[in-house]
């Protein structure tokens, strides 16, 4: 459960409380989907009534984490503030709060990049003069819709779906859907924004965009996903072209999903455009890898920032948050590569193994099964199964984030470093708060954002979609080897940028230029758009 403040625009001195409730602590950001909202409106806990309930909750055995948001940034409580960005930035991100009221991922996604932009600006005045930054930041186009489906009791349901186009400077939209009940405008938003310095990381033409609805699809019967399905492309079909904006799954939308999506797009377009959608099935039009893209080229990623410090992944021990597709695939590459994962958790908690995990027991507890990961005990009774325990205070060498946003905190940080982690890359989408980073700056642990470090899907997708223009397919090997070197060029880019801005060793930093520069010299080309 959870209590977050929906902040609001506020005076100079306001400061808003988050208050997470969490019945399971170390869990409620360790699993596989994003924690469920389910408490609004708290904008303070600092009268004596707030205070009273907190009490009373501890009192009853439940741990109580407090994140606080200033002027609309998420962050540990009692901790350092977040990096400070440039001053010339400052009126910008205050009027990025003031525009998007109560929308703190996006807001914390912005922050984080304005962190690295002052000496950009310093350097290429244009951009300041031509608004670069603040037509970024301002998404393209916003596109909200009801989705009014059936179930399969008769009852009516109303859902909520969006698409943020958020810059198309670099090529058409390209982003993925998320059918999850913590979809929201400023969730779409946080994840549209990242999309855009990812895809341009990859060298690739495409843009960034994102998109989804508060659907929960589980407990739902196939049937009733496959109406909902219809029924959110029946809307989102008119704003959709290979030329224009190109989905992808995401959280709650997979290959079946994408199936659904794509025979409705077919039978409302009467057009087989098959690069309409990626993500698809192999045998209509789907590219090998794209499966594996991202949980493969995470590994990849943190290969590379091993070879700058002459280390490798062999012999090394691996811990994995998570246990969808990205984390099973990161685990799977890991192991090919001499490391052994010890552990991976959904949100019922973690599951540990000194001697190993067993891959394809995971595999079919997660993909065929569809259970929790502590039925991975009924066939390795050997391991242990921690409910209340936190996957992060596992000693490791390698740690993979692959659930969610800010699911790890300081304290995780801080464990990590106490027990001799070397490297962590960031599988999901800003799953490290920015006061976690910090800590992995200060102890020297390298560090991969995920707009480098999980770009391995988005740039399969764009491989599906070169695939599909060309009327082609390539082998999984061939496929995976552009990936590889896709991965490392991305490490390459990044590692120099950081070089170039006087940040050695800082891949957050040249992430963000990066990709920043390369957006930004597009948009200066095509005029005041």
């Amino acid at each position: 459960m959870s209590a977050r403040c929906p902040g609001e625009t506020h005076t100079e001195s306001a400061i808003d409380v988050v208050v997470i409730v969490v019945a399971d602590p170390d869990h409620v950001v360790a699993g596989d989907q994003p924690p469920e909202c389910v408490i609004d409106g708290w904008k303070t806990c600092a009268d004596g009534l707030h205070i009273l309930i907190l009490a009373m909750l501890m009192l009853l055995g439940l741990h109580i984490t407090v994140a606080v948001v200033h002027r609309g940034v998420r962050h540990d409580a009692s901790q350092d503030s977040p990096a400070m960005i440039d001053e010339k930035l400052e009126p910008i991100f205050d009027d990025v709060v003031r525009r998007n009221a109560g929308e703190v991922e996006f807001h914390q996604a912005v922050h984080e990049v304005l962190e690295s932009l002052g000496p950009v600006i310093t350097k290429h005045p244009e951009y300041a003069d031509q608004k670069i930054i603040q037509r970024i930041c301002e998404p393209e186009r916003q596109i909200i819709f009801r989705v009014p489906w059936r179930g399969d009791d008769g009852e009516v349901h109303i859902n909520r779906g969006m698409r943020v186009e958020f810059n198309s400077a670099l090529g058409p939209y390209k982003g993925g859907l998320r059918f999850h009940p913590s979809v929201n405008l400023g969730i779409v938003k946080f994840l549209g924004f990242e999309q855009i310095f990812k895809n341009a990381l990859t060298g690739m033409p495409i843009g960034g965009g994102k998109g989804g609805a508060d659907f929960d699809p589980k407990g739902r019967s196939d049937d009733e996903i496959m109406k909902f399905c219809q029924s959110f492309m029946l809307e989102l079909y008119r704003h959709l072209g290979e030329q224009t904006d190109v989905p992808a799954g995401d959280i709650g939308v997979g290959e079946r999903e994408i199936g659904w999506l794509f025979g409705q797009y077919k039978r409302i377009t009467n057009r087989y455009e098959s690069g309409v959608l990626t993500g698809k099935g192999t045998a209509w039009g789907g590219a090998l890898v794209r499966t594996e893209a991202t949980g493969y080229g995470v590994v990849f990623f943190v290969e590379e920032m091993l070879a700058t410090r002459g280390e490798s992944l062999d012999g090394r021990t691996v811990i994995v948050s998570g246990s969808g597709n990205v984390a099973l695939h990161a685990i799977e590459k890991a192991q090919a590569r001499g490391a052994t994962v010890t552990a991976c958790s959904d949100s019922s908690g973690f599951v540990h193994d000194p001697a190993g995990l067993d891959l394809d027991v995971l595999k079919d507890v997660k993909l065929h099964r569809r259970a929790r990961i502590s039925a991975y005990l009924d066939e390795v009774p050997s391991a242990t199964f921690a409910e209340r325990g936190n996957i992060w205070d596992v000693e490791c060498h390698v740690a993979l984030p692959c659930a969610t946003q800010n699911e790890l905190i300081r304290r995780d940080a801080e464990a990590l470093a106490r027990n001799g982690c070397i490297a962590v890359a960031e599988g999901a989408n800003m799953p490290c708060t920015p006061e976690a980073v910090q800590v992995f700056n200060s102890a020297g642990i390298a560090f991969g954002p995920g707009k480098a470090a999980n770009a391995g899907g988005v740039a399969t997708s764009a491989l599906e979609m070169q695939q599909n223009a060309s009327r082609d397919s390539w082998t999984f090997e061939h496929t995976e080897a552009r990936l590889a070197e896709i991965m490392k060029n991305i490490h390459q880019t990044c590692f120099e940028y950081a070089d170039r801005f006087d940040a050695p060793g800082n891949l957050v930093h040249g992430a963000n230029i990066a990709g920043f520069e390369r957006v930004a010299t597009a948009m200066v080309a095509l005029g005041l758009v």
